[in-house]
């Protein structure tokens, strides 16, 4: 005899399992503490989709604000600190007793003791951009003692604090919100659209069908009735968010899975990210709505190429066989990590009528598969790391038309397909160049109005360079330097006045590098934030009198320029 169990066991039952996909956390609670004086208030939670990253902690409001006092989150020493052009500008690092490692980034100051010792590698190192390894005992630090100032510096888009917390043994990035830290939160997360995917084919060879969601008395539902769909095998993807108790801002969300006719199929959790795998977001968005235009879809799916995933397959990896021809009751679920959650529930169906599928053009690679296409001018090698998916690649040539350039333009694969790891591009210049010439050859990657160049390295007649996107490729010839300009002030001039002096750097493929300034013959530090000039503000270093300022950068190319300028202080 066959036992029907009532539907309120049949539920209770269900939400168990779901809840049992990932199982609570344990981290410690009221350890850490908030790191500002001022209310947490997020821009930017842990997990939340950036391009081609995670975002990997906690983007702390200040108020609109610079210079905010920033303090230790719990007792411990710093292990670290970073100064950088982007990323985290500048940063602080400390080590707890209790495992864990905290990290406050986009700092305008460290607290004094710290910044003296920072200048004084940077000068004894000759270098602004440095990443300092520090003993243990050299810099104590209590909870609630001060370290550093708030700021806007590296690849902040405004002033705030950026915040992390990682385990210290293996470096993963793990959810600032899971750790207790005085965040008001009572507000559920908001799907606002759902995708439908044809799964015998690869995301990056479709458009998904998109289907709006709306608010209903039982969470979320679809205007349509029964999804039908022209292939036996589905999966689908959500666009959803989250917001803090008092804030509209929109941040990602922490946790979603998905379950067919009540039995869990998989889900994703934003918990613990290495930077290593940070990239790998774009195996977790539909990177191809995304790159063309489209809204930010996170999958409920699992590509074969992602490795290291945020997902926990329960069954598969997230297809969904609806070739029975009956409706599927499709749940899912989205929750932040206060245990705020919203539902949303449809069906969806097998139409019986395959649709039609055209073969893209080009060679099928595979991930996990290092292989090639090999032509008389062209070649390329996409490694066991890069693909995500099954995909065909195709490729195809050009006259280049711009001066300068020295070989055919390649167009290489398609901007929406992401690359994990860097793929290999041979090009054989269109005619033979003196080893002079050689010396002074780029490759560059074009993609839409974005470029990047990369020094080659030459063998046998073929020029090569790696890259982390496809796009279209081409061999030019550099010999042009950049170009040094002084901002405000010329040769000669009487600073006595002037708080700092600016340079700027410009450079025909917008890629130079090693910047140097010496003030009578010596290293002088002279700043870079957000690559925008050179800053060098006055100090004990400059003395009152005349001075001469020597200023070399070179490019990609190793096209040098220097130029040096007289002046009273």
């Amino acid at each position: 005899m066959k036992l029907i169990l009532p539907a309120w066991i049949s539920l209770l039952s269900y939400s168990f399992c779901l809840s049992q996909i990932f199982p609570p956390k344990n981290y410690p609670k009221g350890y850490f503490r908030n790191p500002l004086g001022v209310p947490i208030r997020l821009a930017a939670n842990f997990g939340e989709l950036r391009a081609n990253h995670f975002h990997m902690g906690l983007d702390i409001r200040t108020e609109k604000k610079e210079n905010l006092p920033v303090y230790a989150a719990a007792d411990g020493y710093v292990v670290r600190v970073k100064v950088e052009p982007g990323g985290f500008g500048q940063a602080i690092y400390i080590n707890h007793p209790n495992g864990y490692t905290t990290l406050y980034a986009h700092l305008n100051a460290f607290f004094p003791a710290l910044a003296a010792f920072v200048e004084e590698q940077q000068y004894k190192k000759e270098t602004w951009k440095i990443t300092l390894d520090i003993p243990a005992g050299k810099f104590p630090v209590r909870k609630g003692d001060f370290i550093a100032l708030s700021g806007n510096t590296g690849g902040s888009q405004g002033p705030h604090l950026h915040f992390e917390i990682r385990r210290t043994s293996d470096d993963i990035n793990l959810n600032p919100l899971l750790f207790g830290l005085p965040v008001t939160d009572h507000t559920s997360p908001v799907i606002s659209r759902l995708a439908l995917y044809d799964a015998t084919q690869s995301p990056y060879e479709q458009s998904p069908r998109i289907f709006p969601v709306k608010k209903s008395p039982a969470g979320f539902s679809l205007a349509e009735g029964t999804l039908v769909s022209p292939s036996p095998r589905v999966s689908f993807a959500i666009g959803a968010s989250d917001t803090q108790s008092g804030s509209r801002n929109p941040n990602g969300i922490y946790e979603a899975d998905i379950s067919d006719n009540g039995k869990p199929v998989i889900g994703f959790q934003m918990d613990r990210i290495s930077y290593d795998n940070t990239r790998n977001v774009n195996a977790h968005i539909d990177y191809k709505t995304k790159a063309t235009g489209g809204p930010d879809l996170q999958q409920l799916f699992l590509l074969p190429g992602y490795t290291q995933s945020i997902y926990k397959p329960v069954s598969g990896n997230g297809e969904i066989d609806i070739s029975d021809g009956q409706p599927h009751h499709i749940r899912i679920e989205v929750r932040d990590p206060y245990g705020n959650r919203s539902r949303l529930e449809y069906r969806v169906s097998y139409g019986g009528i395959p649709a039609g599928t055209v073969m893209p053009p080009g060679k099928i690679f595979y991930p996990g598969i290092l292989d090639a296409i090999e032509t008389e001018d062209l070649s390329f090698y996409i490694g066991e790391k890069c693909l995500y998916d099954s995909v065909h690649i195709n490729f195809s040539r050009s006259a280049a038309l711009l001066p300068g350039v020295v070989s055919m333009l390649y167009s290489v694969g398609e901007p929406y397909i992401p690359l994990g790891d860097y793929f290999l591009v041979r090009i054989k210049p269109s005619a033979d160049l003196a080893p002079e010439k050689m010396d002074r050859v780029v490759m560059q990657r074009i993609t839409g109005e974005k470029t990047e160049v990369q020094k080659v390295e030459w063998q046998g007649g073929w020029a090569s360079a790696r890259f982390r996107d496809f796009g279209r490729f081409q061999l030019i010839l550099d010999e042009d330097p950049p170009v040094i300009t002084a901002e405000g002030f010329s040769d000669g001039a009487n600073l006595a006045k002037a708080s700092r002096i600016v340079i700027q750097v410009k450079d025909n493929l917008d890629s130079y590098r090693n910047f140097r300034a010496e003030l009578d013959g010596r290293w002088i530090r002279f700043t870079n934030d957000k690559e925008l000039a050179f800053i060098y503000k006055f100090d004990r270093h400059c003395p009152t009198g005349q001075h001469v300022l020597k200023i070399s950068v070179e490019d990609e190319a190793g096209n040098r320029a220097t130029r040096s300028f007289q002046f009273t202080r």
